[in-house]
């Protein structure tokens, strides 16, 4: 039997906490910052928890 494959979109888009949720960067974080306040440019660099229903998808993704 072969092994499985990371997808290698996949684990440059997402990481794994140590109790098995699977955390993302939230969108917008990554240019225009002269048009955002700080203090929403430092509430979209924390990560947040994918959603229920996608969860298990990027799990397989991800070779879980």
């Amino acid at each position: 039997m072969p092994k499985n494959k990371t997808h290698s979109g996949a684990k440059k888009r997402f990481r794994v906490t140590g109790s098995g949720k699977i955390m993302r960067q939230q969108a917008g974080f990554v240019h225009k910052f002269h048009e955002k306040t700080p203090q929403k440019a430092r509430a979209l660099s924390k990560d947040v928890i994918v959603s229920p229903d996608d969860a298990p998808k990027i799990k397989r993704l991800l070779g879980r």
